[in-house]
């Protein structure tokens, strides 16, 4: 079984992970404590491993917290024993456009994007997409999302979060992404030119850019409002892939073909 990771942002603990050395005490903040303790099960003496979201990750043992305050009954502190930044980063910075579809879809696709290693991830409503957020639907969804990418950080040994936003209209999503300098394609199965004939492979690697519709697919004004932002046009072979599916499929042929699986 691999240690159990927990997120520890700098705000839950009044100091900044980043700057913990060999032989310092942290006190678990709430949410990794409980999952600690109620979920995991652990005990006194335990690794685990800490990361603070921005490149930094501390191994570490559990011991009870002092008991000399009273907030401290029942709360795991972490024992540092070493640690530092550690870059587990793609080699190429991706950003996914991602027009809103089913919620377990997305939320689906939230999990696997953190696994890949895409760097951003950009939500925005599209003329067929079949849910619509209001703002405090929007920001509740937010959260949701944030959540699932921490654990997924947890599984799979990022120590950056993914940055995940939502854009109010498809114009903004297509602006916040598009890279100064790199590419950006636009996932469209009736494209002329395929994304292999495209430059994938760069040096260095530059930041790229995908964009996906919803199930329906993008309606002929919003694919030429792409391409008016820098888009272009390409498709991933003769089939058709599902909406949660292609950026997936598009980041992991980009990453193979950059070098990212012979790290």
């Amino acid at each position: 079984m691999s240690t159990p990771r927990f997120h520890v942002p700098d705000a839950t603990t009044g100091a900044r992970l980043r700057d913990l050395v060999a032989g310092m005490a942290l006190p678990l903040p709430d949410s990794a404590n409980h999952h600690a303790r109620r979920v995991l099960r652990l005990r006194p003496g335990d690794p685990i491993v800490l990361f603070d979201g921005r490149g930094h990750e501390y191994h570490a043992l559990l011991e009870e917290a002092p008991a000399d305050n009273p907030v401290n009954a029942g709360r795991f502190a972490a024992r540092v024993l070493h640690g530092g930044a550690v870059d587990r980063e793609a080699g190429v910075p991706i950003t996914l456009v991602q027009a809103l579809s089913a919620t377990e879809k997305i939320d689906w696709l939230v999990e696997k994007c953190v696994e890949l290693g895409v760097a951003r991830l950009v939500l925005a409503p599209a003329e067929r997409s079949v849910v619509r957020l209001e703002a405090a639907r929007g920001e509740r969804r937010l959260g949701r999302w944030h959540d699932i990418g921490v654990a997924a950080c947890c599984q799979c040994g990022r120590n950056r979060l993914m940055e995940i936003s939502l854009a109010a209209d498809l114009g903004t999503a297509f602006q916040w992404a598009a890279p100064a300098a790199g590419a950006a394609w636009l996932l469209d199965p009736g494209a002329p030119a395929t994304l292999a004939g495209s430059a994938m492979r760069t040096d260095p690697p530059a930041p790229v850019a995908f964009a996906v519709g919803p199930e329906g697919g993008f309606t002929p004004a919003e694919i030429a409002l792409a391409e008016s932002s820098g888009y272009v046009r390409v498709r991933l072979g003769p089939r058709v892939l599902r909406t949660e599916t292609a950026g997936l499929a598009a980041a992991t042929a980009l990453l193979a073909l950059n070098g990212e699986y012979e790290r």
